[in-house]
C-alpha cells in the first residue's frame, strides 16, 4: 500500500513539475482526495503505529538496574544465583524497550538483549530475548493487569531440537523494583520454576 501510495505520488510530482515548465502561471487545482479505502488504511497504520497508555505502563522497567538472578537447572537442587546490570531504555519513539544484560552465567561473561512493547493492533505486549548462551530467538506475547505481566514464551529447546512453551511473569513493584519469574517443563516433563530475577533500580 505505501509502495503504491509513493509511486502515484512521484507520478503526479513528475507531471506537476512538467506543466510548470511549459507554463509560467500553471493554474493550482486542489489535490484529490484520498479513495475511501486508501484512506481508512491509512488511518488504521496510523492507529497501529502510535504508542498509547499500554505502552506507558512499561516506565517503571526503565533505567539502569542492579540484577539479582537465581536460576534452577534442576528443580530437586538449590539454585545458582549470579548478578549483573540491566540498562533498559526507549527505543523507536518510545514504542519498544531495549534491554541491554551484562553479568556472568555458569561462571562464564554472559550479555543478553531483548525488546519488549505492546502491539496495538493484537492487543498484546510482545516481546524477544536472545543471548550469548544461545544462537535463537526467544519470542513472547502477553497481557498485563494492574501491575502484572503474564506472558507465554516460545523458543528452541537445544537439548531435543524441538519448540518449547515458557511462562513468564513479571511483577512491577514500585518505580524502583520489578520482579520475572519463568517457568517450564523439566526433564519429566512436569513444569517447574526455573527463573527468578529481581531488578532494583540502581542509584
Amino acid at each position: 500500500m505505501r509502495g503504491r501510495l509513493l509511486t502515484m505520488s512521484l507520478g503526479i510530482g513528475i507531471l506537476l513539475a512538467g506543466v510548470a515548465f511549459g507554463q509560467q502561471k500553471p493554474a493550482e487545482k486542489a489535490k484529490p482526495a484520498a479513495p475511501p479505502d486508501q484512506q481508512a488504511a491509512m488511518e488504521a497504520m496510523k492507529r497501529a503505529g502510535t504508542p498509547g497508555e499500554a505502552h506507558q505502563k512499561l516506565e517503571p522497567m526503565v533505567g539502569t538496574f542492579d540484577v539479582t538472578m537465581k536460576m534452577w537447572m534442576d528443580p530437586s537442587k538449590p539454585a545458582d544465583e549470579t548478578t549483573g546490570t540491566s540498562e533498559n531504555s526507549w527505543v523507536l519513539g518510545n514504542r519498544f524497550v531495549e534491554t541491554k544484560y551484562q553479568g556472568t552465567f555458569m561462571g562464564q561473561p554472559f550479555s543478553g538483549i531483548g525488546y519488549t512493547g505492546y502491539d496495538n493492533t493484537t492487543k498484546k505486549y510482545v516481546g524477544t530475548w536472545m543471548d550469548t548462551a544461545s544462537t535463537g530467538v526467544m519470542v513472547s506475547k502477553g497481557t498485563m493487569a494492574g501491575n502484572v505481566m503474564k506472558s507465554s514464551a516460545s523458543m528452541v529447546d537445544p537439548m531435543t531440537g524441538k519448540m518449547t512453551t515458557l511462562t513468564m511473569k513479571t511483577t512491577v513493584k514500585d518505580n524502583d523494583h520489578h520482579t520475572m519469574e519463568m517457568s517450564g517443563p523439566g526433564p519429566d516433563g512436569k513444569v517447574y520454576k526455573m527463573m527468578e530475577i529481581e531488578y532494583s533500580r540502581k542509584k
